[in-house]
């Protein structure tokens, strides 16, 4: 991408607000080097990094990458035989334990099953140099000191050190504490001056103390002297001190010359944790944004969804909805000027970069972005003083620069096309340039002021207007875009509501011509049907939800019902079972008495009468077994309306009404139809046909009867006959319950219905049907 449309995008805003979430310098070196790539394959590997590194922030909240330094100049240095500092080795420490923390953290997120292939990558070219870590920790602290610990011979020197330095300094505390010190000392203290113990002596007793003057106050009445009596001890510490200094650097060498054997691979650390911080950064910028992976494609496909202006706060960014490349190539934006029309310009510019720099768009998850080999864009007044360029002129040069590149994989975006000069003129021109973009397979956005461009397209396909909403009663734009509705200037309306007279508005009205006129009411019924269908649409959704909520009430409330019936059932016919049990054993017991009675008594009761008498009690019982119905799979069989089935996912029986899609059924089950998957029916049994019979055979349940009456264009006489007859099917068919179906119309046909129902013996109680039923055009009869 071209250096000036990344600074006109402001792309270079990104990557400063991008470097708030590295975590260290290296990190930073990458972002200052983000550029968007016009390499398919390549776009898709860095939004694929990003994403993953987005899951773990969402999964695991940070990532430990404190404790990274940019130490490549340590290990090049230590390669070549350098000595490298306390400080330098303990970054080296640091950078490696870094690494093998960062490691781990991920290893036990794989071990949990969560994928994160590019990283897994990344991850397993860790080198792990544990040895390397160990030795330096041992010998280096954290903040860069060589400890005691480093070897053997630096412990007891430095024990010796502390040994003397103790002697020393209680040598000098008796000096200072005689009684004669205190009128010959500045001060009763011990310093240090050139690393040796000195006391302050004034001036006129220098000769009491002998020994060497090593400083003197800023006014000379204080000479800081090393007495006699420890020049000695000094000279000792002295010579340990060296001895320490030595053993240091023999240790600092011994370290940087194994360090210098590990370059490379602590070089090849650098790089991967550098990466690894990068793509976090990005993912944690994305967090911030509220941002979302974008689909990619090459075909030049924008779609955005509620997209907000990245580097306005959101909070105040207006999301819009911006399509481009599908079923149009080219957006024109017209309308007054602090609409909002540059903002879109870049909100759609900035996107399109961000996502080529592998960066998350600030826009709903479903978006999506094109890879273009190049992104042009003439934004803003860029009028050089230096070059004694107009407006004109200045936009002219950049048109023209586009104008040698631009391809079919080009996104274009002009703003205020044509300005700056005649507007006739300005509007031809602009007319002629967005033709030749276009024809050359470009995809455009362009905003302009000149009415002419509103027209421009309607006569050309592929081509769409656009506007951004002004809410003329506030005086304010509300920065929502329009595609297909052109822009109006509101001049005369906002004129009208700062108060202009209305006389001098009609008669500059009268000044425009009547196409014109007819343009800006056409754009202004647009508007207004526009905030129609809106509103509507709204309502209607909101429509939707409630009626999505009461009908899984009602089902869930059906189901509950089912199941309660069965369990009364069973309840039911377990009390029956026993009371006949009860009443067999008690029949059981007389019969024996009479039994025993007749053997007593020798009463004339025949064995033949009694055992008649005990079958006629069994007889007698009811028979409580349910009549088994043969169930049949889907696959064996060929559905057909009317057929009883089972509803798997709802464990009920139902009856098919009809079939509403290749592969779905509506099924009726109680008073509730739905549409249920036919691989979620089990066949039952169908419906006997309806056989001749003379009037005065009684039709069984075996006869079907639907569970609605449909008198739609009926006659009132046929229908209250085709009701009667119906009616009296239904009960022989024992429904709880049926539909009448009798439509809305004038109420004649319905009134009459319903008088008739209210009027019949068998008939417990009617209601008209609820908004899923069919409303006023439905009558639900309930049987007693």
């Amino acid at each position: 991408m071209h250096h000036k449309v990344l600074k006109t995008l402001e792309f270079y805003k990104i990557r400063e607000q991008l470097q708030k979430f590295v975590s260290s310098k290296l990190g930073a070196e990458l972002v200052e080097k983000l550029l968007p790539s016009s390499n398919f394959d390549e776009v898709v590997k860095w939004q694929h990094e990003t994403d993953e590194a987005a899951t773990v922030i969402r999964l695991k909240g940070n990532v430990p990458l404190g404790g990274i330094f940019d130490i490549r100049p340590h290990a090049k240095r230590a390669q070549i035989g350098g000595m490298l500092s306390p400080q330098e080795l303990m970054e080296i420490a640091s950078t490696i334990r870094a690494g093998r923390i960062l490691q781990k953290f991920f290893e036990e997120m794989l071990e949990e099953g969560i994928e994160l292939p590019a990283i897994q990558e990344y991850i397993q070219s860790i080198f792990v140099m544990t040895d390397i870590e160990k030795l330096i920790s041992n010998a280096i602290g954290e903040q860069g000191e060589v400890l005691d610990s480093a070897s053997e011979k630096l412990r007891t020197l430095r024990s010796q050190l502390r040994t003397n330095e103790a002697r020393v300094r209680e040598r000098l505390e008796s000096m200072i504490r005689s009684s004669s010190a205190q009128k010959m000392l500045s001060d009763a203290i011990i310093t240090i001056r050139n690393e040796r113990f000195v006391i302050p002596v004034k001036q006129e007793y220098r000769s009491h103390y002998g020994g060497i003057v090593h400083d003197q106050s800023s006014s000379g009445q204080t000479l800081f002297i090393e007495p006699q009596a420890i020049v000695q001890l000094n000279n000792d510490l002295q010579e340990i001190r060296m001895k320490e200094q030595q053993e240091i650097e023999r240790i600092l060498l011994l370290l940087s010359t194994t360090v210098g054997e590990y370059t490379n691979e602590l070089l090849q650390n650098v790089k991967v944790l550098a990466k690894l911080d990068f793509m976090f950064a990005k993912a944690r910028y994305a967090k911030e944004l509220k941002a979302s992976k974008p689909a990619l494609n090459r075909e030049g496909r924008i779609k955005l969804l509620k997209a907000r202006h990245p580097l306005l706060p959101i909070e105040e960014a207006v999301p819009n909805d911006i399509f481009l490349g599908d079923e149009f190539s080219a957006i024109v934006i017209t309308g007054p000027n602090t609409g909002g029309k540059t903002v879109t310009l870049k909100t759609v510019g900035l996107c399109t970069l961000m996502a080529q720099a592998g960066l998350q768009i600030p826009a709903m998850d479903g978006s999506e972005a094109a890879v273009f080999e190049s992104v042009f864009a003439d934004i803003g007044d860029e009028q050089s003083i230096e070059q004694s360029l107009s407006t004109f002129s200045s936009h002219m040069v950049n048109i023209v620069e586009i104008l040698k590149n631009v391809d079919q994989n080009s996104l274009v975006l002009f703003d205020e096309l044509g300005a700056g000069t005649d507007p006739q003129e300005g509007a031809a021109l602009a007319i002629s340039i967005l033709d030749e973009v276009y024809n050359r397979g470009a995809r455009i956005i362009a905003t302009t002021h000149y009415p002419e461009l509103k027209a421009y397209g309607y006569n050309r396909e592929g081509v769409v207007n656009a506007s951004v909403e002004f809410n003329v009663e506030t005086l304010s734009p509300t920065y929502k875009l329009l595609i297909g509705v052109p822009g109006r200037s509101n001049a005369f309306e906002i004129s009208k509501r700062l108060g202009l007279d209305e006389k001098i508005i009609q008669q500059a009205r009268g000044y425009i011509g009547e196409d014109t006129n007819k343009v800006e009411n056409m754009i202004a019924s647009l508007e207004v049907s526009r905030k129609m269908a809106e509103e509507e649409r709204k309502e209607a959704h909101e429509l939707l939800k409630t009626a999505e909520k009461l009908h899984k009430d009602l089902q869930k409330q059906m189901m509950e019902y089912y199941e309660q019936k069965d369990k009364m059932l069973e309840k039911a016919e377990s009390e029956a079972k026993q009371l006949v049990e009860k009443a067999k054993a008690e029949a059981e017991h007389i019969i024996k008495e009479l039994r025993d009675l007749r053997i007593r008594k020798n009463a004339e009761v025949k064995e033949h009468e009694l055992i008649e008498a005990r079958r006629r009690l069994e007889e007698a019982a009811p028979k409580l077994t349910k009549k088994k119905k043969t169930i049949v799979k889907a696959s064996k069989h060929e559905f057909k309306p009317g057929d009883e089935v089972k509803v798997l996912s709802f464990n009920q029986k139902g009856h098919l009404v009809e079939k509403v899609s290749s592969d779905e059924w509506q099924v009726q089950i109680g008073i509730m139809k739905m549409k249920v998957n036919e691989s979620d029916l089990v066949y039952i049994d169908s419906p006997k046909p309806v056989e001749t019979k003379p009037l005065a055979t009684v039709r069984g349940k075996d006869f079907h009867v639907g569970l609605e009456l449909d008198l739609r264009g009926e006659r009132y006489e046929d229908a209250i006959l085709r009701v009667e007859k119906y009616i009296d099917d239904a009960l022989l068919a024992g429904y709880p319950r049926v539909s009448i179906i009798h439509g809305k119309g004038t109420g004649a046909l319905r009134q009459g219905v319903q008088e008739y129902l209210k009027n019949h013996r068998s008939v417990k109680r009617i209601r008209f049907g609820e908004a899923a039923e069919g409303g006023l055009g439905v009558t639900v009869v309930e049987f007693k």
